[in-house]
């Protein structure tokens, strides 16, 4: 098991603590449409890094084993890779091999510069940020945002590590480092935390320098890039300190709960500008410049615009009880489902996992749009759910499944079908963003 699926469980534990704080002190942080749609992006992303990753990492290994410096320059040695502490008889019960622990730190410390410069320049060229605006597009701040990951930014920002791999890092400590990196940046996702001290927050991204990241206020754009050390921000002046109440989401607000509407629609939009961009090297500027510009013909460069939490009007359409608890169980099913096919995926063929990883997709996009009550919800939900139940039918037939298994699916289909037409008539939005 990979260190951020071990991870999973005290990730929501912290989410449980947040509201239980949330309740104490009558603060709203969490939004139950917001949040399903946060951990809808983050099951996605987990679900493509099944076929994603086999490229990423394939790409590390390759140039580490091919083109690493140790193989044109014998005398630098290789990275020991090695465990930096080896157990031991007596007190402390361990002892430290410091070799080991000064190649892990350093290690450490380069996979956080390169997330720097990754997440830097996935705010700066339009293309990077295509992928990692899944993550910035949410107009809370709390912890279920933390796992609002993209499905396709992995696709892009493999470059910024390759030079590590030309340094001849091993591609264990790589991955290893990256995954606490990443774990580590789970738990400043909050607004429960003020400051942490001088020392501390001189030092270390915490959750005051990482709401300063997530604002909208004009101020606070493209700022505090860090991972774990707030250094490199201070060091490369991308540093700003949080002063006023920050605004959450992004300047364009994406006005979806559709997990797969909000990792696409920024390339769709891209797409779209350059295609009606008349000269060449407007077409690419549009691909590889900086988000939000665009030629004159197109109108005028997208520029942040003062805000403020007292007059900001956050994405948030009335659904009823009723529906919001249908939209709820289906995220549930379709949570379990990506739970059971994460722990499969390492023992089945990659072939076997795209179909349900499909029907997973789906699912999550049939919850965004009942919580956005969109008129092509009632369409997509009952194909998904006649399909379903023909399967589970199909299992009974041939007995490929248990008894118990092919009919509580049958039965759970048939009464969310019923649920969803009792109440068809309040999913007539047209005017909310399209599916695709």
């Amino acid at each position: 098991m990979g260190i951020i699926q071990a991870a999973i469980p005290l990730f929501f534990l912290l989410i449980a603590l947040e509201l239980v704080w949330a309740q104490v002190t009558g603060r709203r942080v969490l939004r139950l449409n917001d949040s399903l749609s946060d951990l809808s992006c983050g099951i996605l992303s987990q679900l493509a890094g099944i076929f994603t990753k086999l490229f990423t990492v394939g790409i590390f290994i390759w140039v580490a084993d091919h083109a690493r410096v140790q193989r044109w320059l014998p005398f630098v040695a290789e990275w020991p890779e090695r465990a930096p502490f080896i157990a031991a008889a007596g007190f402390p019960g361990f002892t430290v091999d410091v070799p080991a622990c000064l190649s892990w730190a350093a290690v450490f410390t380069l996979v956080d510069l390169a997330y720097y410069f990754s997440h830097r320049y996935a705010h700066e060229i339009n293309i990077l940020w295509a992928g990692h605006v899944v993550h910035h597009s949410s107009e809370e701040y709390n912890l279920p945002v933390a796992l609002r990951q993209s499905a396709l930014h992995g696709l892009m920002s493999w470059v910024f590590y390759v030079p590590l791999a030309l340094m001849g890092v091993p591609w264990r400590m790589f991955l290893a480092s990256n995954a606490i990196n990443l774990v580590y940046q789970f738990w400043i996702h909050t607004r429960a935390i003020g400051t942490m001290g001088r020392a501390t927050e001189w030092i270390m991204n915490t959750p005051s320098h990482h709401r300063v990241h997530h604002g909208v206020n004009p101020a606070y754009q493209d700022k505090n890039y860090a991972g774990v050390f707030i250094v490199w921000d201070r060091l490369f002046g991308t540093f700003e300190p949080e002063v006023e109440a920050p605004v959450y989401g992004i300047t364009k607000p994406l006005n979806s709960w559709n997990p797969l509407w909000a990792n696409v629609h920024v390339f769709v939009q891209i797409a779209r500008d350059a295609w009606r961009a008349r000269r060449w090297a407007d077409k690419l500027r549009i691909v590889f410049g900086r988000p939000g510009w665009r030629p004159p013909e197109l109108g005028p460069v997208e520029r942040p615009v003062p805000v403020s939490v007292d007059t900001f009007e956050k994405f948030d359409p009335p659904v009823p009880a009723p529906l919001a608890w249908y939209g709820f169980v289906q995220f549930a099913a379709a949570l379990v489902a990506g739970f059971l096919l994460l722990q499969a995926a390492g023992s089945i063929p990659i072939a076997l996992a795209v179909a349900p990883a499909f029907f997973i997709a789906v699912a999550l996009a049939g919850v965004g749009g009942v919580f956005e009550r969109a008129k092509w919800a009632r369409p997509l939900e009952t194909a998904r759910l006649l399909a379903t139940a023909a399967a589970c039918g199909g299992l009974l037939w041939t007995g490929l499944a248990p008894g118990i298994v092919a009919w509580g699916g049958l039965a759970f289909c048939l009464v969310s079908l019923a649920v969803l037409w009792a109440y068809r008539a309040e999913l007539t939005h047209t005017e909310l963003a399209p599916l695709m």
